[in-house]
Order: C-alpha cells, then sequence, then structure tokens
C-alpha cells in the first residue's frame, strides 16, 4: 500500500450544535490523498452532521474546515466542490423524471464548465477513463444498460449507485459516502464495498465511508473514526485498535469486533493488496 498524500480535508475542533443539542463536539479529523476511512458509531453520534460540515451543508458553530489548504469555514456547498469534494447522501437524491444518462451529464457539464477542475489531474487527457464521459462513469458502477431508463425507475440499491456515478462525474479528489449501503443485501453489500475499494484503488481517491455495517466496513477501509455522542473517542490505523473498551462500550460490542477480526481476507487492513495502477479498466 502506497503512503498516503498531502492533507485534503481537515476539520479543525468543529463544533455544531442546535439549540442546547451539540451533535458534533470539537472534532478533529484530517483527510490525507489516498485514504480509506470509515466512521462508525451508533444512531445519532453525530456521523452524518459532521459529514454536513465538511462539505459545507452545515455551517459550524465553531472550529474549522480547510480544504487542500484553503480556509473554506462557512462557505457554501459549492465552494467545498470547487476544491474537488463530493459526497452521497443517505436518501439518493437523484432526478427521477430524467434519464440515468442525463443525471450523470449534469455532473460532467458542471465540471467541464470551470476549467480550474483540471489542475485536479493534470491535462484533459489525464482524467482517469472512467471519469472521462458518460458511458465510462456507468460502466464503473455497472448501470450501463440502464442508462436510458428514467432513473424513478431504478430500485433503491441501483439509486445508491447512480448517486455515487453523479457524486463522480463531478471529478473529485475526495469522496464521502454517507451509508449506502443501507438496505442492501449480502451479496449487494460485498459488491458495493467492492467498488468502493476500486474507487479509490484505480482512480486515487480519497474516500470516507460512513456505514452501520461495521463488520464488512472494518474488512475494507485502512483507518477507522469512531463517533459517539458527538466526540470522537478513536481514530485508528489498524482495526485492531478498534477492540477498546469505551468503544465497545458506545457501539461495536464484542461479538461484532471478534466477527471482523476473525475474518481475514485480502481486503483487510493488515493484509491489504498493493494498489492497482490507475488507467484502464480492469
Amino acid at each position: 500500500m502506497a503512503e498516503s498524500g498531502n492533507v485534503l480535508l481537515e476539520a479543525r475542533e468543529v463544533t455544531v450544535r442546535f439549540g442546547g443539542l451539540v451533535a458534533v463536539d470539537a472534532v478533529s479529523a484530517s483527510f490525507r490523498a489516498g485514504e480509506l476511512v470509515g466512521i462508525i458509531g451508533p444512531n445519532g453520534a453525530g456521523k452524518t452532521t459532521f459529514f454536513n460540515a465538511l462539505s459545507g451543508v452545515q455551517r459550524p458553530t465553531s472550529g474549522r474546515l480547510v480544504a487542500d489548504g484553503r480556509d473554506l469555514t462557512g462557505a457554501g456547498p459549492h465552494r467545498f466542490a470547487a476544491r474537488g469534494l463530493a459526497r452521497t447522501f443517505q436518501t439518493p437524491r437523484v432526478f427521477g423524471d430524467l434519464s440515468v444518462a442525463a443525471n450523470i451529464g449534469f455532473g460532467l457539464k458542471f465540471a467541464g464548465r470551470r476549467r480550474r477542475r483540471w489542475w485536479l489531474w493534470g491535462d484533459e487527457v489525464d482524467v482517469p477513463w472512467a471519469l472521462r464521459d458518460v458511458a465510462g462513469i456507468l460502466s464503473l458502477i455497472g448501470l450501463g444498460e440502464q442508462a436510458a431508463l428514467p432513473a424513478g425507475a431504478l430500485t433503491p440499491s441501483q439509486q445508491r449507485l447512480l448517486e455515487i456515478g453523479m457524486a463522480l462525474s463531478t471529478r473529485p479528489r475526495l469522496l464521502l459516502l454517507d451509508e449506502v449501503a443501507a438496505g442492501l443485501t449480502e451479496t449487494e453489500l460485498e459488491d458495493m464495498a467492492r467498488l468502493i475499494r476500486r474507487l479509490r484503488d484505480e482512480l486515487d481517491l480519497t474516500v470516507v465511508w460512513i456505514e452501520h455495517a461495521v463488520t464488512t466496513l472494518l474488512r475494507h477501509v485502512e483507518r477507522v473514526i469512531v463517533l459517539h455522542q458527538g466526540r470522537k473517542i478513536a481514530d485508528a490505523t489498524h482495526v485492531e485498535e478498534v477492540n477498546d473498551p469505551e468503544v465497545i462500550e458506545a457501539y461495536l460490542g464484542d461479538e461484532m469486533v471478534d466477527e471482523a477480526l476473525s475474518r481475514p481476507s485480502a481486503e483487510t487492513v493488515a493484509g491489504a493488496p498493493e494498489r492497482a495502477t490507475p488507467g484502464g479498466p480492469p
């Protein structure tokens, strides 16, 4: 595994309050180029609110947000997108009356309008193969045969894939995925996890992934952040480090940790394979 690169996004003591409720409590975290990071925690831990702050959807009450070296605290989502950040939501946000291909096409127009976008990848010819056009993105996410269908006709799991494709169409450097595996079958969940690794390995993206399917997530990420009651209680670079009494009490439980650690595979943190070389389809 190649070493992670420069910091693309940093939260410095970020707090989000709603009246008397502290949803995110002085959380600091940084995300470097090439990382695959998981964020876990029980319901109400502040995970989605933290994502909303990271992407400009929610203005922090205090703290700072720095995207690729630029202070964007309080800026809107479009400013974060301009610095190479894209995200999905718990409930997929697609244009149901438009075709699957048209949903992807909107993002490509957004990326192509702004010449500064190209510095993210160098010259236009260096844009990863899968992000160059609608067909490439649909092939990557497995929706090539559904290109002409209305997005509203897709199954819920396909709509989740489409929203990932819409995020990718903006050609980001950092992708925030908010519970993209919710409601999926076990087979669909594993397919989604493999897709997420491909996004990091083949496109060289930084991916930050919130998920309740903890055992699957722990087998695929290299670092995991644990939130509880708005606080960060762990930031582990090895899965074994989350087997901490406070983490277990807050969320995981002995059985969930034991299951995750007893299922080694090529995807585990300790034995993750070297990255695939970007630049061509498998």
